[in-house]
């Protein structure tokens, strides 16, 4: 008689072996979705502009949000005009401060574009982590 095979034979430790197995593996792709999703740096690039305005705000996380105007015209439909804004978050309170200061200035911001926005870190999938330039009127 040949001996069976099923699950029903094995010792509780072959089975346990397969579910930390099966949940070490789903717990690598989790953490790998997760880092994809709202770490990975998709872009990053530098905007120029007149710094439009620029806040604190939020329900529970206060973020610092701003709204770059950069020169020039963009129509997002034929016929239509309107102004070409950037609409951006802020994490580092260093870089919060210099711009907190420099409204109606003309700034460049290096910024990094993720994928999706996180609460703590701001609205925007754009957030500008240093001033290159305030060129003051």
């Amino acid at each position: 008689m040949e001996p069976r095979t099923t699950l029903e034979n094995n010792p509780p430790k072959s089975r346990s072996k397969i579910w930390i197995t099966i949940t070490l593996v789903m717990l690598v792709v989790l953490s790998g979705f997760l880092y994809y999703r709202y770490y990975f740096v998709f872009g990053e690039g530098v905007k120029a502009g007149q710094l439009n305005y620029f806040v604190k705000k939020g329900y529970l996380f206060k973020t610092s949000e701003g709204r770059l105007i950069q020169t020039g015209i963009r129509s997002q439909a034929p016929g239509n005009i309107a102004s070409n804004e950037f609409m951006f978050s802020v994490s580092d309170q260093k870089v919060a401060d210099q711009l907190n200061n420099s409204a109606g200035a003309d700034l460049e911001l290096h910024y990094k574009e993720y994928l999706h926005p996180l609460p703590w870190r701001g609205v925007s999938e754009y957030v500008v982590d240093s001033v290159i330039s305030i060129n003051r009127k």
